[in-house]
């Protein structure tokens, strides 16, 4: 079926921008015992399909300046259950965001997006009347605790085949004080706009790229792994990793580029894992953490790397680096396989951070004993195998040639001499 974009769609846009207001900031806020616990300052908007009798139709619902927060769904979390800030609006619609921390690093690990089809002021035509509840396996926002993530750009976040597109977004969870903090992790959105871009007021001369560093040899293979809720090992992996990104440096006013190996020996694994999601988080002290997201899509039978994202603080920077993508495609594998590549692969996340792997085994989801299960292999490495081969089999085929040849050749020379 087709997507229409009719006339009485853009009207009924229209209608509710009129009803909803236009798109703006909310300020939202969750609290217990008169303490404040998470704060978020943000503008929304959903991009939500729903199916007529006779097509699919898409509608955009700005988050209204009526938003509340639910008291019921929306807590600071404690040892057993992590925080959440729900926001209602409207007629039994609702958009969730669920943090979780590993001590250093805090982020949004997954939205939650409820909208009511029988509001047939937002969804007319619809041919259903259930209140629908989707979520998304991560978010892509990370910030350092104690500080504000901050991020002016739109970004765009996939929840359940429907779309939130977050912009002028600052929140913080796990607040020491009842406001937000006055240091703040920016986007990798708005971190390039900040380097790219130069006033037309002023005259300093561009922030010119530095030579591209030598990078370092092949990282050490670590080895490591997350449970589930039951004590099973549910994600388990070895490999090298190699992260490629590039900075403004203070000092240089220029912007450079580090190889950086990730050490096994100072990196502590954390994670979890749901029946379709799994994360792994690497952190190496307070200077850089890693967030590999694997994604199982049953229906398919095959689960793959479906989000990276990284924080970085250096010295010499002028805030955390941050970067992620959450839309990615890599090291694809059917369900109850692990994947295997010995070869060097270079994972491009966004333009100023890829992730390089080495010698790398990894299986989400469905592990027995606690063991790989049979790997299947890398496209790299099958063809690192095959040339051998093919080789092989062109020398051993030469040698034949060179042999029948003089098979045949001594044969007619023994042909030109007769008895006497």
């Amino acid at each position: 079926m087709k997507r229409s974009v009719t006339c009485g769609s853009m009207l009924l846009l229209s209608v509710l921008f009129a009803v909803f207001g236009s798109l703006q900031a909310v300020t939202l806020e969750v609290s217990e015992r008169n303490s404040t616990c998470i704060k978020a300052e943000l503008s929304a908007l959903l991009s939500i399909t729903y199916n007529t009798s006779s097509t699919l139709r898409t509608v955009q619902v700005p988050l209204p300046n009526t938003t509340t927060v639910d008291a019921a769904s929306s807590r600071c979390g404690s040892v057993s259950s992590s925080p959440w800030l729900v926001a209602a609006f409207g007629s039994g619609h609702a958009l969730g965001l669920n943090f979780s921390t590993n001590g250093s690093l805090y982020n949004v690990a997954s939205l939650m997006l409820q909208y009511n089809l029988s509001d047939s002021s937002i969804f007319p035509d619809a041919n259903s009347s259930a209140v629908v509840t989707v979520l998304s396996a991560s978010a892509g926002i990370w910030a350092a605790i104690n500080t504000t993530y901050h991020c002016a750009s739109a970004t765009s976040v996939g929840v359940g085949g429907q779309t939130v597109t977050f912009s002028d977004m600052r929140l913080e969870a796990y607040m020491p004080q009842n406001d937000l903090s006055s240091d703040e992790t920016i986007c990798a959105a708005d971190q390039a706009l900040t380097t790219t871009s130069i006033p037309s007021t002023t005259s300093r001369p561009p922030i010119t790229p530095a030579p591209a560093p030598t990078p370092p040899g092949p990282p050490e293979r670590g080895n490591y792994s997350i449970r589930n809720s039951t004590g099973t090992v549910c994600l388990l992996a070895q490999m090298g990793l190699q992260l490629n990104f590039s900075y403004v440096s203070q000092a240089q006013n220029q912007t450079v580029q580090e190889f950086f190996n990730l050490a096994p020996n100072l990196t502590i694994s954390s994670g979890s894992c749901e029946d379709n999601s799994a994360i792994l988080v690497l952190s190496q002290g307070r200077s850089t953490t890693l967030n590999l997201t694997f994604t199982l899509n049953s229906t398919a039978s095959k689960y793959y790397l479906s989000g990276i994202n990284m924080i970085a603080n250096r010295s010499d920077m002028t805030a955390p680096f941050s970067a992620g993508n959450t839309s990615l495609n890599y090291l694809r594998t059917t369900q109850g396989r692990s994947y295997m590549c010995n070869a060097e692969q270079t994972l491009a996340v966004v333009p100023s951070f890829s992730l390089n792997t080495f010698r790398l085994q990894v299986q989400a989801f469905n592990l027995t004993n606690n063991q790989f299960a049979t790997a299947e292999e890398c496209q790299i490495d099958q063809d690192d195998m095959l040339i051998p081969i093919i080789v092989g089999a062109a020398l051993a085929g030469l040698v034949l040639i060179v042999l029948i040849a003089y098979l045949i050749g001594r044969k007619r020379s023994h042909a030109g001499y007769q008895t006497i």
